[in-house]
Parts: structure tokens; C-alpha cells; sequence
């Protein structure tokens, strides 16, 4: 059953992903000239510049793969996918920035990861480690929490600052799967920004 639900959901279109792929489409300075890391890509639909995932064979052959079917010559050229394990060092990450850019990203995108509850403090190491620098033009944006609300007050708590940006509703991605369906069906996406402006350059 796990191998199933793994290969599943490497190939799934998620409804997370969608609607912040529409995201960006209708607020295009958000990604404008940035430098994007997407973690826990998946198949990278909304990704841009490096998309990661877990570090195993299939899932970045997947991530190079859609590259490769969905971007021109030009574009993959602004592209990597590469395995990351969260809360581990960042080195090979930051090494795939432009070497004109500064010393870490300045959009994280984290699409429908927040239910795998053990790895919240690692997800937001990862983010702290990545993140150019910590002012208001630099986020870090969710989708969606499914009302599950822990990882944000656990962030809130880590100095970073939530606001929820998004709502969205689809056609559940599991029509069968229990719980009310109006909570599955409903995609929320939130906007996380550092609180300490302050000690960072802007």
C-alpha cells in the first residue's frame, strides 16, 4: 500500500498545485526576476529557478522530466532539480543560485507539505536557511493547510509572520476518502514573511 500512495502522488496533479500556479499567474511580480526554490516539488508544477524533493531516483527523474516537457531550451537553462532532505545543510541548494544573485532565495514555495506534521520544525529550518534575507519583499508562501493550522502557529512562533492569501475550491482530488467534503474540496494558501526585518539588510 505505501509504495502504491508514494507512486500516486508523485504523479498526481495536485490541487494545491493548481491553485498556486493560478497564484503566481495573476501576481506575476512575486516570481518577476527572483529567485524561486520550490521544496517538496513533486511532479514542480508550480515551481521555478529549483525545484527539490526526497532524494530518491524517481521522484527527480519526474521533476526533470516535466522540465523537459514543459520549458523551452532558454528556460530549462534557469532550472534544477535536485533530492534534498529537509533540515539538512542547504550547500547544494544555494550552489544552483545565479552567481549574481544573493546568498539565498527569495520565494519558498512549499505546496501541500504541511500534513506530514513530524517535519514541521525541519521544513522551517529549511526555509530559515534559504531565505535571502529576512524583510517583507521576501516570502516564503503555503498551499494549502486543509484547516490544519499547527504548522502556522509553530512558525509564528519561529519570528515568522502568516497571512492567508488564497481560497480556493475543487472538486475533491478523492472523492471517496473520508472527513466532510467541503474541508477536502477547499485549498488554502498562505503568505509567511520574516517578523525581524530589521536585522537583515533589505
Amino acid at each position: 500500500m505505501a509504495k502504491r500512495i508514494f507512486i500516486l502522488a508523485m504523479f498526481s496533479r495536485w490541487n494545491a498545485a493548481l491553485a498556486f500556479a493560478s497564484y503566481i499567474d495573476s501576481n506575476p511580480e512575486i516570481a518577476r526576476n527572483r529567485c524561486v526554490l520550490e521544496l517538496g516539488a513533486g511532479g514542480g508544477l508550480p515551481g521555478l529557478v529549483v525545484l527539490t524533493d526526497y532524494p530518491e531516483t524517481v521522484l527527480i527523474d519526474n521533476l526533470e522530466f516535466n522540465v523537459r516537457q514543459n520549458l523551452s531550451l532558454d528556460e530549462q537553462d534557469r532550472v534544477e532539480s535536485q533530492g534534498y532532505i529537509w533540515g539538512h545543510p542547504v550547500d547544494n541548494i544555494t550552489r544552483a543560485l545565479p552567481k549574481d544573485a544573493s546568498t539565498g532565495f527569495h520565494l519558498i514555495i512549499l505546496s501541500d507539505l504541511i500534513f506530514n506534521h513530524s517535519q514541521h520544525d525541519a521544513l522551517l529550518k529549511s526555509c530559515d536557511m534559504c531565505l535571502a534575507s529576512r524583510s517583507a519583499n521576501d516570502d516564503a508562501s503555503i498551499a494549502p493547510c486543509y484547516r490544519d493550522l499547527e504548522f502556522f502557529r509553530k512558525a509564528q512562533g519561529a519570528g515568522w509572520v502568516c497571512e492567508e492569501i488564497v481560497t480556493r475550491k475543487y472538486p475533491p482530488m478523492f472523492p471517496e476518502d473520508p472527513g466532510e467534503e467541503e474541508v477536502r474540496a477547499t485549498v488554502h494558501g498562505w503568505r509567511m514573511t520574516r517578523e525581524d526585518v530589521g536585522e537583515f539588510p533589505h
